[in-house]
């Protein structure tokens, strides 16, 4: 079926772009059908004049409002089944439409968005470069055949409509750079794919002034400081010493490879130290506000845990001898054979939830915690509309927990280690915990320090224990904590059972012996940080809970 289109160019004080840019576009537009839509971000009579003499419909805003609410101004002027954004600063090349929309129409539902070539083009001035190191703009070469892409810039990203339902509108919040990004891991996350499309090329320009050094590191430098605030708000963000090091290999980078790119990269380095040193460069807005004080969510880390890169390379070298520490020193056996006399069998319920369309584990967990020992029911739901907790819920309705010594909740992403369930509740009971979690692996993602492995340690008594990823709650604990708040992402209700538990005099902790894997999908991967951080200040408030300044260990045991 043949599928309608329209080009969608935000735009804001550009003209002589914006009129190279239509004037490529409203012809192959014209020949398929298509609508082309210009929206204004703001005042800007100029602007207005070029497009309607381009041959494109005009929306406006009455105020800046960011590219992301232009596009999103766009996406509900039009009814058209695919959306084609591009920006105002390129000039598309004979055939790219066609190629976009064919395949659209070739490929399946499943492939939300589209994209193809972006070539930087310098114009007016020279520009010499080494071509070690990407263009100083946005460009985009998968190779000369269609194939699928992690990801597509918004200088050439078509999208169907119908991956507005799985992944929602574009987020206002974003700044420029990290805009569509966010989008786009939100798509994947719900099952969607990108296409790359070779013949849907497009250049990427620069003109006039805006191509001399200056001027690209003055927009390398702005596009810096978004980035590093990207990389927070991810909760991805490297450290200052990392940052220091790659701004010395810029630096160095020019005037080894007499390359133009040098200076511009160092820029871009600058503007990511700059925005690291400012107030938001250290940890994510949703990182850090304690209810009705913005800017600091003492409920949360402060950090993202996210491992990757050298760094989780060191983490499963540091991993491995760890094992094989145990492994020489025999506890594992002791603590295994020490769980297989422990008296007696405990009947434990176990419960999660499992998202469909995207990697997991919870088949091998399931598989792994029914050799236990113990007599084990594991029940798990597919994700739907509703939230983690509202599921979970849903799913002790269906079987209550009463007459169970143990629940056991655990996410659809962790990889358990053999024996798991066996070890792990006789650590737990041999120092009378009431909430308990396995420690992260070193390579695992884990925002909080004190849930890592420690050597030579069985088990830990601290002071909080997290909602996730493997979270076991004793009989005792069952009429004061559950059912479970009705939360959709229930970020802060560890920290609020963590007070409880104080309250009550529970030891909690976190079992060493049995340190778990989290590398499938770090945290917050399929919804929005900032939401999960609101939805927490809004049911801590009024609510004891336990301050990230007060998460510590309290006893250990070997």
């Amino acid at each position: 079926m043949a599928l309608t289109a329209a080009i969608i160019v935000p735009t804001r004080g550009r003209t002589e772009y914006l009129r190279v840019a239509l004037a490529s576009i409203v012809p192959q537009a014209a020949a398929r059908g298509a609508e082309v839509l210009v929206v204004l971000d703001g005042p800007d009579e100029p602007s207005r004049t070029v497009a309607l003499a381009g041959g494109a419909r005009v929306l406006q805003h009455e105020a800046p409002r960011g590219l992301n609410a232009a596009r999103n101004t766009g996406i509900d002027a039009t009814g058209a089944d695919l959306l084609v954004f591009v920006d105002d600063d390129v000039e598309v090349r004979p055939g790219w439409l066609d190629a976009l929309v064919g395949a659209a129409e070739e490929l399946g539902e499943e492939y939300g968005v589209f994209t193809g070539p972006i070539h930087a083009r310098f114009e007016d001035h020279p520009l010499r470069l080494c071509g070690r190191e990407g263009p100083p703009v946005t460009a985009l070469d998968l190779g000369r055949a269609d194939t699928d892409a992690d990801h597509a810039w918004g200088a050439n990203m078509t999208l169907r409509r119908s991956a507005l339902a799985r992944a929602g509108r574009f987020d206002e919040a974003r700044e420029l750079y990290g805009d569509e990004q966010e989008w786009q891991a939100r798509l994947r996350a719900a099952g969607g794919r990108m296409r790359y499309v070779a013949a849907a090329a497009l250049d990427h320009r620069r003109a006039g002034d805006d191509a001399r050094l200056p001027a690209l590191a003055r927009a390398a430098h702005r596009r810096g400081q978004a980035s590093r605030r990207f990389d927070v708000f991810k909760g991805t963000a490297p450290s200052l010493g990392t940052e220091l090091r790659t701004l010395a290999g810029c630096l160095a980078h020019g005037p080894r490879f007499r390359c133009a790119n040098g200076p511009v990269m160092a820029a871009h380095s600058l503007g990511r130290l700059r925005a690291a040193l400012g107030p938001a460069g250290r940890r994510s807005p949703s990182a850090g506000a304690a209810p009705g004080r913005p800017g600091y969510d003492d409920f949360l880390s402060g950090a993202s845990g996210t491992v990757g890169g050298r760094r989780g390379r060191l983490r499963r070298a540091g991993d491995a001898a760890m094992d094989a520490r145990e492994a020489l020193s025999g506890r594992r056996r002791r603590l295994s054979r020490a769980a297989a006399a422990h008296p007696p069998r405990r009947r434990v319920l176990v419960v999660g939830i499992d998202r469909p369309g995207v990697p997991g584990l919870m088949a091998q967990a399931r598989a792994e915690l029914v050799r236990s020992r113990h007599h084990v029911e594991v029940h798990t739901a597919i994700a739907g509309e509703r939230g983690k907790f509202e599921n979970l819920n849903a799913l002790l309705g269906a079987h209550p927990p009463q007459g169970y010594d143990w629940l056991v909740v655990i996410d659809d992403d962790v990889a358990l280690p053999a024996g798991f369930l066996d070890r792990f509740l006789h650590a737990a009971e041999s120092v009378g915990l009431r909430l308990a979690q396995p420690a992260h692996r070193l390579h695992s993602h884990a925002a909080w320090d004190v849930t890592r492995r420690r050597p030579g340690v069985t088990v830990r008594e601290t002071s909080f224990v997290e909602i996730g990823p493997v979270t076991a709650f004793h009989r005792d604990t069952f009429a004061t904590l559950l059912p479970f708040p009705e939360l959709r992402m229930g970020w802060g209700l560890d920290a609020h059972w963590a007070a409880v538990a104080r309250d009550h005099g529970w030891p909690i902790g976190v079992v060493d012996a049995t340190p778990v894997g989290h590398t499938l999908r770090p945290a917050a991967d399929a919804y929005p940080r900032e939401a999960a951080a609101a939805e927490a200040r809004a049911f801590l408030a009024g609510r004891p809970y336990v301050r990230r300044d007060e998460v510590r260990t309290l006893a250990v045991h070997r």
